[in-house]
């Protein structure tokens, strides 16, 4: 699944860790997520719209 969580946590400054800090995850994750190799559950997808100010569609296209 296409994401642009990289973008958006760049726009922040953020490192792959930093950002699995604040939701709760790995930093492999979060990369894995980025990748495209792996979906993220319902909750961390959540937690990632939450943290953006975003809607779900917004960060995942299922292209």
């Amino acid at each position: 699944m296409k994401n642009r969580i990289a973008a958006l946590r760049a726009e922040r400054s953020w490192t792959q860790a930093d950002l699995a800090q604040r939701i709760g995850v790995s930093r492999q994750s979060i990369n894995a997520i980025e990748t495209g190799k792996f979906d993220p559950s319902l909750p961390v997808a959540f937690r990632l719209a939450k943290l953006f100010s975003l809607t779900i569609e917004e960060i995942f296209d299922d292209d």
